[in-house]
């Protein structure tokens, strides 16, 4: 009996000693809430396309930048010149101490500085959307809204009147007129067919305002050859200005040449006029670009956009262009591009 009940003890402390070396092989329990573990610091990196990503900490690695999203728990990179650095500095400063516990659910968003704020909305307002996936550019100039088989594009517009160099730019050749004289020729441009043609009948003029609105302009100012004629003529490249006048005048096509007439600036919206289409304006949001549509549709043909600068003074630099829907599509023209993650590559950490 005595030697049963001895080796039934030993079996039961057998047994306990194996349950305590399970009991010491078990994980750890994750740190309960209010532990006081310190939670990660969170932190942004902004974007230059005003998107950012919410990281608790990055390295900058020669053009790379390598961080841990707080949002999936994993390393990745960027190009180093796709951050904002400016932005993402600023950031941290005015959040010094915006943290959160990886494993909850991200904390609400801090409130942002107003500045930064309307810093990001002027710098969209450079860039501003005319349809899906589609921007106009940041550098100056003047651009058509054109559809080629449905699909959105942007075409850019060259400023010539047969002399003048011809830019993407926007500079100012002043002519004075007689505001009531009959019509005239006072442009002639080269070729029977504008370099961009549109395929609708209505496209939508962009053009980038000037000095005024207090956006650095590129470009430098054209030199004219006037040929003598110079007494009622003035250049100047203050770019685009929202109180001036914009028309679209059809162009008298004759041999390996397109004319231009003048017009009666004193009945410009009082009557109409042949081969003058008028256009209505507005200033798109932050007041870097004017927008200009037709207040008719276009027949076919070859035309320009001039601009009138006084009651008595027109702009003898014009965008033309032309109207047929079955030409080919424009080369230059800025097509849609999709949004995609900035993300490049991923990895797990370590």
């Amino acid at each position: 009996m005595t030697r049963r009940f001895s080796a039934w003890c030993g079996a039961l402390a057998l047994v306990a000693g194996l349950a305590g070396v399970g009991c010491a092989q078990r994980p750890l329990d994750a740190p309960q809430a209010g532990s006081a573990t310190a939670a990660p610091h969170r932190t942004r990196l902004i974007l230059k396309d005003g998107s950012y990503q919410v990281v608790l900490s990055y390295q900058v690695k020669g053009k790379i930048v390598s961080y841990m999203s707080a949002e999936r728990g994993l390393t990745e990179e960027i190009p180093e010149d796709l951050v904002d650095w400016d932005a993402t500095h600023k950031w941290e400063r005015l959040h010094p101490a915006a943290g959160g516990d990886a494993g909850q659910a991200p904390a609400p968003n801090p409130t942002i500085d107003p500045e930064l704020l309307k810093e990001e909305a002027d710098r969209a307002a450079l860039t501003p959307e005319v349809a899906p996936d589609l921007s106009l550019p940041e550098q100056d100039s003047v651009l058509a809204l054109d559809y080629f088989h449905g699909t959105p594009e942007l075409a850019p517009l060259v400023q010539s009147d047969g002399e003048l160099n011809r830019t993407t730019g926007h500079s100012i050749l002043r002519l004075s007129v007689n505001p009531r004289a009959a019509s005239h020729q006072i442009v002639q441009l080269k070729g029977v067919t504008a370099a961009v043609q549109m395929h609708v009948d209505t496209p939508a003029i962009y053009l980038r305002l000037g000095d005024d609105s207090g956006i650095r302009r590129g470009g430098t100012p054209l030199t004219v050859d006037t040929h003598g004629a110079g007494a009622g003529v003035k250049t100047d490249s203050s770019g685009g200005s929202a109180d001036s006048g914009y028309v679209i005048v059809r162009a008298d096509v004759r041999t390996d040449a397109r004319v231009l007439a003048s017009f009666k600036i004193a009945l410009l919206g009082v009557k109409p006029q042949e081969d003058v289409v008028e256009t209505a304006t507005e200033v798109l949001p932050g007041g870097h670009w004017l927008k200009l549509t037709p207040k008719k549709p276009l027949d076919f043909g070859e035309y320009a956009l001039m601009e009138v600068v006084s009651e008595n003074e027109v702009n003898l630099g014009v965008w033309d262009f032309g109207v047929h829907p079955v030409a080919p599509e424009n080369k230059d023209a800025i097509k849609p591009r999709a949004k995609r993650p900035v993300t490049l590559e991923r990895r797990g950490p370590g």
